[in-house]
């Protein structure tokens, strides 16, 4: 008997807390390389690439992560089918609800795998095999978990207690899902053996799970219904009504639904899994050298033992030194004590307290048609480098404040100024003066590097009006009146500091 294709449905929101400064708001760790030479989100999609047995899969996520998920899915050939944008996040009820309704106006029989985007699976077969198994058990009408097979007592994880057998191929009832246990509870656990951590990896009957969410969260069910009905297309994105999606109550899929309902089954599976959760969890699937230290990047150290090392910017030595976390990256340098790992939050919860730019974005800012880094800024003056991708071109638009001068280093540059339209080669440069309507363009097959010099009273990047855009941003202005940067003025320091991370 032939089976239906399976709906891939994964799930990228997050925060970028728990693994900063590497992860940011703007650019959190599942669209980092910490686990292979592809991202996290990457990984994810190509676990379920086999379209004999998959469909596309259906990406659940933040509007502001929009390009760089588009960006990263189309460079590994994964065509996301839709790429639904959420305004504002809800947790993973909402989205699961809204990945359900789409999927049920398609086949309101067919069966959901739910994934988080940010986890570690290296054992693929052993995937592949709980999915076959967690598929008997939902054709028996469950909604099933995917419970992993514990090899330490960990107190930062859920757990879920195993009941009676449903198939011979592995699937349990649910006898109790239970709460992130203390360490004398966790070695109970891991010797009982009946115990698996709660992995947030799910495989939902689509018609099941709506009436189950009807009967245990109708107030969910109702404003997502309401926001996929009025949902709109916006280039290769899909967008919810935003006022319905954010009426929708903020709820986990697991409180919900799965613990209340008397429906739930699990699949124990040992697949090699971690959800790079904190920094201690990459130490633990790092490689490790004979000192025990897990090192990335520009690292050198001497008398050091069981430490994480990372560097993404400057060099990094440690000595004498025992079990410590140092990150570096160009902006923030991160040190903390390993058992103290879980905490990291707290750090961006203060940046967050103090309205710092370093919780949110790197000094590298990502846009649709390549990025931009900022490298000087001064008293009416600031560079940038700019990062053209082959066929990209910046929005039609002009500034009342500043010029421009644009230096070509590497590829080839289509300029648009004012009536003009000609070409530049490397070592070429031009001046967009003030009030000019100019754009840029790479015309190439190669990413256009330019060097950016900006010079006026004012420097911000809300100084730009659009007349044209690719990527269906709208046009805005600068405030009225003009200022001038004081770059030893204290006042102003805050302010130099946060152009450097506003968006162009």
């Amino acid at each position: 008997m032939s089976r239906d294709l399976i709906w891939p449905v994964i799930l990228s929101g997050g925060s970028g807390t728990r693994l900063w400064p590497l992860s940011r708001g703007l650019f959190p760790k599942q669209l980092l390389e910490l686990a292979s030479d592809k991202t996290m989100i990457q990984e994810t999609a190509l676990r379920v690439a086999d379209r004999s047995r998959f469909h596309a899969p259906m990406v659940i996520a933040n509007h502001e992560h929009r390009f760089l998920i588009a960006e990263q899915l189309r460079a590994v050939a994964v065509a996301p089918d839709p790429l639904f944008l959420e305004p504002e996040g809800r947790n993973t009820a909402a989205a699961v609800a809204v990945a359900a309704l789409i999927v049920a106006e398609q086949e309101p029989d067919g069966l959901m795998l739910v994934m988080p985007s940010d986890h570690v699976i290296a054992d693929l077969a052993a995937f592949h095999a709980a999915v076959g198994a967690a598929e008997q058990a939902a054709h028996l009408g469950r909604l099933v978990t995917f419970g992993i097979k514990p090899d330490r007592p960990e107190t930062g994880y859920g757990y879920i207690k195993a009941g009676a057998p449903l198939t011979d191929a592995g699937a349990h009832e649910v006898a109790a899902f239970v709460e992130k246990p203390d360490r004398a509870t966790a070695e109970e656990y891991l010797e009982s053996g009946a115990y698996s951590w709660n992995s947030g990896i799910f495989l939902l009957p689509v018609s099941l799970l709506l009436s189950e969410l009807e009967a245990h969260a109708p107030d969910i069910l109702s404003a997502c219904r309401a926001a996929v009905d009025g949902r709109t297309q916006d280039l290769d994105f899909v967008r919810p009504d935003t006022d319905a999606f954010k009426s929708a109550p903020s709820d986990s899929i697991d409180y919900a639904v799965m613990e209340k309902t008397d429906r739930a089954a699990v699949v124990k599976v040992d697949m090699g899994w971690n959800d790079l959760g904190s920094f201690e969890a990459l130490w633990q699937i790092g490689e490790k050298d004979e000192h025990g230290n897990v090192c990335r990047g520009d690292v050198i150290s001497s008398d050091t033992e069981d430490s994480l090392l990372i560097s993404d910017g400057p060099a990094v030595a440690s000595l004498g030194v025992d079990g410590l976390v140092v990150v570096a990256t160009k902006d923030a340098v991160l040190v903390c004590d390993r058992e103290k790992a879980q905490d990291v939050k707290a750090v961006v919860e203060e940046l967050k307290r103090q309205d710092r730019e370093e919780r949110l974005t790197h000094t590298v800012v990502y846009r649709p048609w390549g990025s931009y880094e900022t490298t000087d800024l001064g008293e009416r003056f600031q560079t940038k480098r700019l990062v053209l991708n082959p066929g990209a071109k910046l929005s039609l638009q002009k500034h009342h404040h500043r010029a421009e001068h644009w230096i070509v280093v590497r590829g080839s540059a289509r300029v648009t100024c004012d009536d003009r339209v000609f070409m530049l080669s490397e070592n070429e440069s031009t001046f967009i003066p003030v009030g000019a309507k100019h754009r840029l363009e790479n015309p190439g097959k190669i990413p256009l590097h330019i060097i950016e010099v900006q010079s006026g009273s004012y420097l911000g990047e809300d100084d730009i009006i659009r007349f044209e855009d690719s990527y269906g941003r709208a046009g805005s202005t600068a405030p009225a009146g003009s200022r001038t940067f004081d770059a030893a003025n204290p006042k102003v320091a805050p302010i130099l500091h946060s152009v450097r991370h506003r968006s162009a």
